[in-house]
This record gives C-alpha cells, sequence and structure tokens, in this order.
C-alpha cells in the first residue's frame, strides 16, 4: 500500500509517500507541481535500481532513517532503554491529520512502546516550511541523538554553504563540495556560539544572489547544534538537524527537537534570504508594540566601561539625544560592587557607591532628553567573588574547579530556585525603576553542554516576557553568540557582534542577512578608534553601516569633532526618515561583479521604493567601478535614481557622471541589465542609492 501528502504555495510543492505502512520520505520538494500530478505514480518514478554490492532493496530515507530498516547513513535516532541497550525501532504508520498547509503524522512501535510523530507547516505567505519531531516512550529513554525531519539534499548540487565565526568574526560562511561521506557541524558550547550559526544553504549548480535554485535552512535552537550533511555511497543524500549529541543528560519518556526552518527558492540566495527575514518579522518575532519605530539606540558601554558617574553619563545621554538617540543603555557596571569583571555578578542590586541616590536621577535626565531608558543584565552567570555565590555555591552549573570563562561561572538555570531568585531580582529593578528595554548578555561558553540549561533560560525568558510585556529584550552574548529562531520567539533584538569596526560589520551584516531582517538587528556607529581592531574608519563609513540595519551609537560622543557631531547627525535623521519603510524592506544581496564591493539593496514591501548600499571594502583591481546590476525591479517601470551621499565625492574623482549631480530616471530593465554605474571612491567607504519607482 501507498500513502502520499502535499504541501503547495504558489511557490513550491511538498510531497511525501510511504510504502507498507512505513516511515515517510520526502519524495520531491521543489517548483510547484500540477494541481492533477498523479502522486502514486510520482512514488513509482522515484524509484531507485538495484545493482551489484547493494541489498536487494533500497533502505528508505525516511524522515527520521531507521538502522532496522538496513538504511547504510546516519541514523535519525540514536537512543538506549535504562539498561543501556540499545533501541533499535520499526516504526509503523499510525495516523494523519492534514489541515490546510499542514500535516501531522504519528508512528508506532508497540514492541518498543514508542511514539514518533512528525509536523510539517508550510507558511503560503513567508513560503517557510516549518518542521520537528517529538518521541514518546512509556518508560524512561536514554537518547543521544534525535534529528527533526530529515530532507534529501538534491544532486545536482555541487557544493554546500554554512556557518563558522569567532567573538568580533560571526557569520563567515564556509563553502564545501559535495562529495562521498558527511560533513558535519556539532557545537557542544551550550548556546548557539560565534562559531557554529546553524544554518545551511545548498544551491543548485550555476544558482548565485540573484538567480538560481536554492535550498535553505536554519535551526532554531538556543543550546548547540549538530548538522549532518551526508552522501551515501549509492549518491542520495540528506540533510539533519538536530541537538547536539549528547545533552539530554537524563532519560525521559518525552522528547522534542526544535524547529528546522526550511526554505526554497526559484530566485536564488535571495530567495531563502527573504522568506527566512519575513518569517522571523512577521511569524516568530513578538515585538511589544509592532507599530513603534525602532528607536535609534545609545549603549554606554565604549565610553565608560566599568567607570560609572552619573554626572559623566548624564552628559553623554545629553551629547547622545542631540545626535538623534532615542533610547540609552546603561550597561554593566551599575551593581553590586562592580568594577571590573571578577566581582558582582549575580548581585542584581543598585551599587549606592555609584549611585547614592539610586538609577532615578540619572533615569529622569534621559527621560527629560526625549530618550527612553534600558539596562544591561547578565542573568544567567555568576562570579565567585559575589554575595550571591557565597550564600549559595551549590546553584553553579558544573565542578568547583573548572576553567572559569571571562572570570565568571554558570548559574544552573534547571533548578527552579535559580529561575526564581533571577526573575525576582529583575523584577524587583523593573518595578522600582521606568525601564523598557533589556540587554540581556551571555559572556561564556558553558562547562558542558545541557538542554536542560537552554529549557531552564527560554522558562526563565517567557515568565519575564509574561510578567512586564511592555519591555524589549536584546539577545547578546559577547555580541552574536545566541543568535537563532529560538531565542528571537524570546527577545527582540541581537547585537550582532561585540566589533564596532564598520568593515567588519559590513561583512558580517551582509551574511546575517541572509536570516535576519534589520529590525532585528542592531548596528551601532563605535569609537573613531575600534576598541577591538585598532582601526580608525572614518565618520561617515562608520554611520552608513550603522544606518543598514537597526541603528545606534556606542562610543563616546564627546571625542566628536563639530563636524563629525553634525555628519553623525545628519545620516541619523536620514535613517530615521526612512525606517518607517526599511523595517519592512527585503535586503537583497546584489551580485557584484567586483570583489572589492560588498552590495545590497534592501526593497520596500511595496516595491515601490529601494535604498542600495554599495561598500567598498577594499581597493579594487581595475581603475573604475565596474556596473552594478540590481534587482527584483519592475522592467517595464521608470525609477528615480538619486546618489543620496553625493557630498562625499571624493576629489579624485573628477568625471561628469549624471549620477553626481541630480537624479536620473532609468528603467528597471536597464538598472537589472546594466546595472549602476557609480563613481571612483576610497577602500572604506559606501554609496548610497535611493531608487523611487515611478
Amino acid at each position: 500500500m501507498i500513502k502520499t501528502w502535499r504541501l503547495d504555495d504558489l511557490r513550491q510543492t511538498l510531497v511525501l509517500g510511504s510504502r507498507e505502512e512505513r516511515l515517510a520520505e520526502i519524495l520531491y520538494w521543489g517548483p510547484p507541481l500540477p494541481a492533477s500530478e498523479n502522486l502514486q505514480t510520482l512514488v513509482q518514478a522515484g524509484a531507485l535500481d538495484l545493482t551489484g554490492g547493494m541489498l536487494d532493496e533500497n533502505p528508505t530515507l525516511s524522515i527520521c532513517p531507521e538502522v532496522r530498516r538496513g538504511f547504510p547513513g546516519q541514523a535519525g535516532l540514536v537512543a538506549e532503554d535504562a539498561q543501556g541497550k540499545a533501541l533499535l525501532p520499526q516504526f509503523i504508520f499510525e495516523s494523519a491529520e492534514e489541515t490546510v498547509n499542514a500535516l501531522v503524522l504519528t508512528y508506532r512501535d508497540d514492541a518498543l512502546q514508542l511514539t514518533y510523530q512528525a509536523q510539517f507547516d508550510l507558511d503560503p505567505e513567508t513560503h517557510v516550511i516549518s518542521v520537528k519531531a517529538s518521541l514518546s516512550s512509556v518508560d524512561p529513554v536514554k537518547l543521544t541523538w534525535f534529528a527533526a525531519p530529515v530532507f534529501p539534499a538534491p544532486q545536482g548540487s555541487q557544493e554546500m554553504t554554512d556557518f563558522a565565526g569567532r567573538w568580533c568574526g560571526e557569520f563567515q560562511m564556509n563553502t564545501t563540495a559535495w562529495s562521498a561521506g558527511i560533513r558535519e557541524r556539532e557545537n557542544h558550547t551550550g548556546r548557539t556560539g560565534h562559531e557554529h550559526f546553524p544554518g545551511l544553504l545548498v544551491p543548485m549548480k550555476g544558482a548565485r544572489n540573484t538567480q538560481g535554485h536554492v535550498y535553505g535552512f536554519h535551526y532554531g535552537w538556543s543550546g548547540g547544534h549538530r548538522m549532518v550533511a551526508e552522501e551515501l555511497p549509492d549518491g542520495r543524500r540528506q540533510i539533519q538537524f538536530g541537538h547536539a549529541r549528547g545533552i539530554e543528560r537524563t532519560p525521559q519518556t518525552r522528547f522534542e527537537t526544535a524547529v528546522l526552518y526550511a526554505a526554497f527558492s526559484d530566485g536564488g540566495i535571495n530567495g531563502c534570504a527573504v522568506a527566512f527575514q519575513r518569517h522571523l518579522r512577521d511569524r516568530v518575532l513578538d515585538l511589544p508594540d509592532p507599530s513603534r519605530p525602532r528607536p535609534v539606540h545609545y549603549n554606554c558601554w565604549e565610553a565608560v566601561y566599568f567607570d560609572h558617574k552619573p554626572e559623566e553619563l548624564k552628559d553623554i545621554a545629553t551629547l547622545a539625544a542631540s545626535l538623534g538617540a532615542e533610547r540609552f543603555v546603561l550597561d554593566d557596571g551599575w551593581f553590586g560592587q562592580r568594577d571590573d569583571d571578577t566581582q558582582s555578578l549575580s548581585d542584581w542590586q543598585v551599587d549606592l557607591r555609584k549611585y547614592p541616590e539610586g538609577l532615578s536621577p540619572l533615569i529622569d535626565h534621559v527621560h527629560d532628553q526625549g530618550m527612553s531608558f534600558g539596562i544591561w543584565f547578565e542573568p544567567e552567570m555568576i562570579n565567585q567573588n559575589s554575595d550571591t555565590y557565597r550564600l549559595h555555591p551549590e546553584w553553579v552549573l558544573g565542578p568547583k574547579d573548572q576553567i572559569l570563562g571571562r572570570q565568571q561561572m554558570v548559574f544552573n538555570m534547571a533548578l527552579p530556585d535559580v529561575q526564581s531568585y533571577l526573575f525576582d531580582a529583575i523584577a524587583r529593578i523593573l518595578n522600582t525603576y521606568d525601564i523598557d528595554y533589556i540587554k540581556w548578555d551571555h559572556n561564556r561558553v558553558l562547562p558542558f553542554a545541557d538542554a536542560r540549561q537552554t529549557r531552564g533560560t527560554y522558562a526563565l525568558l517567557d515568565r519575564l516576557r509574561q510578567a512586564f510585556p511592555k519591555v524589549e529584550i536584546e539577545s547578546c552574548a559577547s555580541g552574536g553568540g545566541r543568535i537563532d529562531f529560538g531565542i528571537l520567539g524570546r527577545t527582540h533584538r541581537v547585537w550582532l557582534s561585540d566589533s564596532n569596526d564598520a568593515l567588519e560589520r559590513l561583512k558580517m551584516q551582509h551574511n546575517a542577512a541572509l536570516f535576519l531582517p534589520s529590525v532585528v538587528t542592531g548596528s551601532h556607529v563605535g569609537p573613531r578608534k575600534c576598541h577591538t581592531s585598532g582601526r580608525s574608519i572614518d565618520i561617515r563609513f562608520r554611520a552608513w553601516v550603522a544606518a543598514q540595519r537597526h541603528m545606534g551609537f556606542e562610543m563616546d560622543p564627546r571625542e566628536l569633532s563639530e563636524e563629525e557631531s553634525e555628519v553623525l547627525r545628519t545620516i541619523t535623521g536620514w535613517w530615521k526618515e526612512n525606517r518607517h519603510w526599511m523595517a519592512k524592506a527585503d535586503i537583497l544581496r546584489l551580485d557584484s561583479a567586483d570583489p572589492a564591493v560588498i552590495a545590497e539593496q534592501q526593497l520596500s514591501e511595496c516595491a515601490t521604493e529601494f535604498v542600495v548600499f554599495a561598500g567598498q571594502a577594499q581597493s579594487s583591481s581595475q581603475i573604475l567601478p565596474r556596473p552594478l546590476p540590481l534587482t527584483r525591479l519592475d522592467p517595464d517601470a521608470r525609477y528615480r535614481i538619486e546618489l543620496v551621499n553625493a557630498e562625499e565625492l571624493p576629489k579624485l574623482s573628477r568625471g561628469g557622471q549624471g549620477i553626481k549631480t541630480g537624479p536620473l530616471e532609468l528603467s528597471g530593465a536597464y538598472l537589472m541589465a546594466q546595472g549602476l554605474n557609480l563613481p571612483w571612491r576610497f577602500p572604506e567607504t559606501m554609496w548610497v542609492v535611493k531608487g523611487t519607482k515611478l
């Protein structure tokens, strides 16, 4: 007997099928199939041949490949019973629940008393397929590995791209050729990690940013993941994502994967990027007030570090507001006796040495400047030199002689007492002061990975969100160490990187936009001399790079000259004028013929206006800029094109180009085929071009 199911939207069709009541497999995922397509015939058409050296039947590459069925590759489930005996289930179909754009399949192994369930949800507007799996058992089970529903990978692809990184260097793209065997990424740091963003792109041969078929994946879990991209000896390929192996440390009767988000694009890498951006922004993110424009941020960390002086901070706040800031965030150093990073973490009481009247005078001053007030916490961490540790050393995760990270240890977030203590401590501050924003930091990896730690943090965040629904929360983990759709279901912004080096951020923002919309991606204008790279960068480049995302400042504004202040004020004003439509814009990577240019096009939701940011990351090998083709415009329409920052033209740019002196009117066909002909510029500068459909 053959069973089949399908999910469709205007972009894609997903077909699942199974024989003889076995686990379903994904038979097809790609461009839409006709409604009349005979799925029974499709099962037969997809059957594989047999030849020498093979079993007499091809084991199914199912949504949870089974060792018991003879599957020769990575299994979808690795588990043991309480006695340590390997569990090798053979799941048999029990039921299917079909609703509009959703499918839930349930299977059982009666002998082992196991139930497996897979859920598929296709969003017809964002075009993202969300899948997850659960395993239930009558008796407790020790789980080593459990994959979300498994996708086959296309054999027409030659390579795959996953993501690595480091502190101050997040979202680095790794491209690997497909070959026999496994490309595996596994993260045991206990958080999402700078090093292991849980994403994967699989382009078909010839695909690029703006055209071709591409498959994209993201695993929405904050506690460390495992990715398997495997090519079997017979040529078939599979993609598996799940929690990192072994982080379910106690036997349980139920396990559930996080959501695996999958996107198919027939419009190049940008198709996957837009799907993920929109799905995160419109389905995952839960802003307290979605109608409120994203405020220009000011964070005081790189201005004062731990040296808090209220009168000095008031002066800084006044200057920040004069530059256009709308939110002031007080960073690390306001609590306990926090004079450096060796002490007081977890003692969440205002330091009366620094703030003898509490935080109210500073907050009142910030409000008088027209700004709201935010504050820094690092709830999951604790210093040994703290009152809390001296009172409750048993609250720490891991051994007492563990290697410290940033002079700190980690709370055991699985403990109810720890969650209650942290909730009460944070709630006390939020109830005492008028605070509408928390920068929630996480500055070290865990002594060992444990899924209970992540679930405990999620529970605390959920409780705080329920108690303080108007407070926004930023996910920071030494910058981009905890960025994923799981944490962003509970927070509202991410600090992409601790690096405020505009050149480095230009690259990181470009790659992060494969998954993240601008509204969640914090980007700040840093100091003239970057504190993490030592590079000195002009204020114009720093400001335009910040204006690509959720704009803010993080430096001492007292260092700015009058000219620098005016430049920053002007660019901030431009961002405010355009943020209403940029918040919903699709961020599209442009195929630049010049590798020295990192360029993107932000296209409004109604496609009537766009802005191009063309960053000159380094000197070009040729003399003059190469034309920059745009994308996703109406070929028959005309567009008014204007160089927003024409006043930044260098003297060495001597040609009489029309774009320098005023708006041009060009067709969408021309702009996509020929592209923008931009003026010459120095390295570490940005051209900003505004386009309006006429």
